[in-house]
């Protein structure tokens, strides 16, 4: 039976909920993104209040001062990445009466799992001009369709139909919540969701408004059109978000009811969604408490959302970038990287470009899938052997080097020269910004 959600995981709930991140709905700015050089339409600007930063409870002691291997927690115990049978040596026989003490036989956690999927609509009170509805009674609401991908035993539930039974006897797991770029839905990341959920997570990723020609739009919105610059309202949805897949997972009904572990949450992101991840994650305009670990898929710091990057540290980082995107340049990733405090890793993607590392199979994705597992076994779960194993020298498919010094590598050697249209790295020294 899956156990009462405890007080812990509703103060956390209590801790997002009070701390909204503001937004204002008079101010016009221009947005201008690196996917292509265009003003576009008037929008809100997300006045953030500086929110408390810390990570939770367990996992703050390996934020600052990392070099090299990721420690192990004195308090935890489970550093292997496959399961083990145990095997129990008995003393000789003696004359004296038998032990017939019965040891108690440790439960394996899968190393994989099936994965089941529903699909969620959250209504997030809204100011009027940048909602995407109203509520029956006519309350405006930026709605925030999401898709959650959790492990699942492989079997029908019981009163479900079809629907695979949650695997909560395994559970609660770690959640992830993803935040796809612009112009992208999420299931255009199934590659990269699934194996997540695989390897025993809660995956949500939702559906931002104005993101692609699926999700809600806001009222500004031309018909046939996106407006990328809702994206400075993207941080208060993804709190919001967090804070409800909370709620959900505490309701006795839900597939999802004591699946998730709140102290155990990493935010992800692509592009525009890994911009929208990384200030959820250290920017003093909107960043979360009990953030355990956040992964920059090719994002940058947006000067749009106001606030300060790193100014009350971040959680355990992880930059992905490719050394052939003209879309978001390494420029912008190495800005991150450089500015962040350790523990924090870089992956370069050798003649990598925006999407394809994200988005295609092939072996440039399941290195991002291997890296990224990694890191977050690590930073999430205490599992570091997997991490240390690359930085020992474990090799990833597409050639990709991942490093953890104080500094990004530079950006003259990360192409390989022949194996792709473009034969140069980009090497812009600056990220333009968006």
């Amino acid at each position: 039976m899956a156990r009462r959600p405890s007080r812990e995981l509703r103060e956390i709930r209590r801790d997002l909920e009070r701390r909204p991140a503001r937004r204002s709905g008079s101010t016009r700015v221009t947005y201008r993104r690196r996917r292509a050089s265009v003003t576009l339409a008037a929008v809100v600007v997300l006045a953030g209040a500086a929110l408390l930063g810390s990570a939770i409870a367990g996992n703050s002691g390996g934020h600052t001062g990392h070099t090299g291997h990721v420690p192990t927690r004195s308090t935890g115990s489970s550093t292997a990445t496959q399961p083990t049978t145990s095997h129990t040596t008995t003393s000789p026989p003696t004359t004296t009466a038998p032990n017939r003490t019965r040891t108690k036989r440790q439960r394996t956690i899968p190393a994989t799992f099936a994965v089941a999927s529903l699909q969620l609509t959250y209504e997030e009170p809204s100011a009027a001009n940048i909602a995407t509805g109203r509520t029956v009674l006519g309350t405006p609401v930026r709605t925030l369709p999401t898709l959650v991908l959790y492990p699942s035993t492989g079997r029908a539930g019981s009163g479900s139909g079809a629907t695979p039974a949650p695997a909560k006897a395994d559970g609660p797991f770690p959640l992830i919540v993803f935040s796809q770029g612009f112009d992208l839905a999420p299931t255009a990341y199934l590659g990269l969701l699934r194996a997540w959920a695989r390897a025993g997570y809660v995956v949500a990723a939702p559906t931002y408004p104005d993101t692609d020609f699926n999700a809600p739009r806001t009222p500004d919105e031309a018909p046939g059109t996106l407006n990328e610059a809702d994206i400075v309202n993207h941080p208060a949805d993804l709190r919001f978000v967090v804070s409800s897949l909370i709620g959900t997972a505490a309701e006795r009904t839900s597939p999802l009811y004591g699946l998730i572990n709140a102290q155990q949450i990493a935010l992800i992101g692509h592009s525009d969604g890994g911009d929208v991840s990384l200030a959820a994650a250290a920017n003093s305009c909107c960043q979360l408490p009990h953030i355990a670990a956040a992964v920059i898929l090719s994002g940058a710091e947006l000067a749009s959302f106001g606030g300060s990057y790193f100014a009350s540290g971040s959680p355990p980082l992880l930059v992905t970038q490719g050394s052939a995107d003209t879309i978001n340049v390494p420029a912008c990733s190495v800005q991150i990287y450089d500015a962040a405090p350790a523990p924090k890793y870089y992956l370069n993607i050798p003649n990598a470009e925006h999407e394809p590392p994200y988005i295609d199979p092939g072996p440039m994705r399941t290195g991002v899938i291997r890296a990224t597992l990694a890191f977050l076994a690590a930073y999430v779960k205490n599992r570091p052997a997997a991490l240390n194993a690359l930085q020992d020298g474990g090799s990833l498919p597409a050639g990709e080097t991942l490093s953890s010094g104080p500094a990004a590598p530079p950006l003259s050697t990360t192409a390989i020269a022949g194996t792709t249209t473009l034969t140069t790295p980009v090497t812009n020294t600056v990220c333009p910004g968006a």
